[in-house]
C-alpha cells in the first residue's frame, strides 16, 4: 500500500475528507506511521491524522479509510 502526497482521502461513508498534505514516517524501519490530511471545507486549520490500520481500500490516489470524520475527531 503506497499512500503518496496528494492522494484524496475518505471517510467510511465516503464523504471527502481532503488530500495526504505529510507523511511521518518510522525512524527505524522507514515505513509509514502516520499520515496528516487537512480538511478542505472547514478551513486551512483543520487537520486530521490516520494511520496505517485506519485504511480500508487504497488505490492509485485514492483512500478509503475504515473510520468516520467524526471518529478521527475524537482521535
Amino acid at each position: 500500500m503506497d499512500i503518496e502526497f496528494g492522494t484524496s482521502v475518505v471517510d467510511k461513508d465516503g464523504r471527502p475528507i481532503g488530500n495526504v498534505e505529510k507523511i511521518f514516517m518510522d525512524t527505524w524501519t522507514g515505513t509509514p506511521r502516520k499520515y496528516m490530511v487537512r480538511r478542505e471545507e472547514e478551513g486551512p486549520d483543520t487537520m486530521y491524522f490516520f494511520s496505517p490500520g485506519q485504511v480500508g481500500e487504497a488505490a492509485p490516489g485514492s483512500v478509503k479509510l475504515n473510520v468516520s470524520v467524526e471518529e478521527l475527531e475524537k482521535a
